[in-house]
């Protein structure tokens, strides 16, 4: 049904299922870490998807929800672990008139990116991983944790900087030069 590390499906035309209902979803900690170990990251302490399932107009479904995580990451610079919190809004729309994306090749993007096609089952599992996915921090970093500037050049030549890259650093040297002639005139 899904590549998601871990399923939650739930049958939108069972008997019955008409009816609007709460949703809470917190996975035990095998599978925290399992959803950890496809994100890459070091560990998912905390993990809930909660909010609400609800039909809209005679086909159609909606989840409005929250999705609350504290996850662990190295640390982009210093590689030691980095603990965020994460608390997110989730919403996913399934659309009985939305065609099916066509199979391989490129697809393009729709308007409504919470838009899906209505199928009779829907992983919120899938939902919540793909949330956590999309919250993560893409460059987290430990606290007093900065990137040092790298300097390389050939040897007997100067090293090129960030500072003499910097198109209009010597505007200044040349407006102090050209206002100290004016004072000498």
């Amino acid at each position: 049904m899904t590549d998601s590390p871990w399923s939650h499906p739930v049958r939108l035309n069972a008997p019955g299922a008409r009816e609007g209902r709460e949703v809470k979803i917190e996975p035990d900690a095998d599978t925290r870490a399992a959803v950890a170990e496809e994100l890459g990251i070091v560990s998912v302490r905390k993990l809930r998807l909660q909010g609400r399932l609800t039909p809209e107009g005679r086909n159609d479904w909606r989840f409005d929800g929250e999705l609350g995580a504290t996850v662990v990451q190295p640390c982009g610079v210093t590689l030691e672990p980095v603990s965020t919190r994460l608390d997110e809004p989730v919403t996913r729309r399934w659309l009985a008139d939305m065609p099916e994306a066509p199979e391989g090749g490129e697809v393009e993007m729709p308007e409504d990116e919470t838009a899906e096609p209505l199928r009779a089952t829907v992983d919120l599992g899938a939902v919540m991983v793909e949330a956590l996915a999309l919250a993560l921090p893409p460059f987290p970093r430990a606290p007093g944790a900065e990137l040092g500037e790298a300097v390389y050049a050939e040897p007997g030549r100067a090293p090129l900087t960030d500072e003499a890259l910097r198109p209009f650093a010597g505007l200044s040297s040349l407006r102090d030069k050209l206002t100290g002639r004016d004072d000498e005139e």
